[in-house]
């Protein structure tokens, strides 16, 4: 039988920590200082996926979300945008599990059998072996969840419907969590940043579509999961609103950085 194939960490030592024990610390640092949220836990996430330096504190508003249902989800559907290979549609990797500095997660190949028959997702190795937006969110979920699985899913040329129907296809139950990788507006002075994430987060919050990738790198797996969030009746809140000129960068080209949940409108009644 063969060995499986792994795809190995690309960006490890560079956008997070390369050390088992310095990206656990850092990661749970970010959570310690992150605000606690209410339960339930979120069906869904929108997260920056930056640097830590850059992004780890807003990245970390959300994933403290997570700590009601550590235990129960088991499945992460995980959506970014692709920046290095241009594809057409929705691509899985070639790989049976992805690794982090802090072990091993296993790919869904279950979930992975339903998604390959939509005629818009293929398999695409050459599509997640350099790409950060999908490896930086992974050492956030293995110190905020327990034993989990992950369907990675980088998004390249596709219609809001292709990406809908994808994620409609897997949405699961309380088992699963949907997070869409997504930075906001790239390389405008601070006070233009900040007008223009604040725009780009009222829409989001209002379930409105975004209007292209100046609002956000990952608009249009966004733009997937605000569709399924108005047929679902999902609500949306803001986490946290900032850019590298709050963090960790100079203000002259910043690039901004939103975090949100997204529950079903049943969690609110209780």
């Amino acid at each position: 039988m063969a060995s499986l194939s792994i795809r190995p960490a690309a960006v490890a030592g560079m956008f997070y920590p390369g050390s088992a024990a310095g990206l656990a610390a850092e990661v749970r640092n970010f959570l310690a200082n992150a605000q606690a949220a209410n339960a339930p836990a979120p069906k869904a996430l929108i997260v920056p996926h930056a640097g830590y330096v850059y992004s780890g504190a807003v990245a970390a508003s959300a994933y403290a979300c997570l700590a009601a249902a550590r235990a129960a989800i088991r499945r992460v559907i995980l959506l970014g945008p692709t920046h290095r290979v241009a594809i057409r549609g929705l691509a899985l990797p070639a790989a049976a599990a992805f690794d982090t500095p802090l072990g091993r997660v296993p790919v869904d190949l279950e979930l992975e059998k339903i998604l390959l028959a939509l005629p818009q997702v293929q398999q695409s190795e050459a599509a997640h072996a350099e790409e950060h937006s999908l490896e930086v969110q992974l050492p956030f979920l293995q110190i905020a969840l327990d034993n989990f699985s992950v369907l990675p899913l980088a998004i390249g040329m596709a219609s809001t419907e292709e990406v809908a129907e994808a994620l409609e296809c897997v949405w699961g139950g309380p088992e699963t969590l949907i997070v869409i990788s997504s930075d906001l507006s790239h390389y405008h002075p601070y006070a233009e940043a900040q007008q223009l994430d604040h725009e780009t987060a009222r829409q989001i919050l209002a379930l409105q579509a975004l209007a292209n990738h100046e609002q956000a790198c990952g608009a249009t797996p966004v733009n997937g999961l605000l569709l399924c969030a108005r047929r679902r009746g999902l609500q949306a809140q803001l986490l946290d609103l900032r850019n590298s000129g709050d963090t960790a960068g100079d203000r002259s080209r910043v690039v901004g950085y939103g975090a949100f949940s997204f529950k079903e409108a049943a969690a609110y009644e209780h």
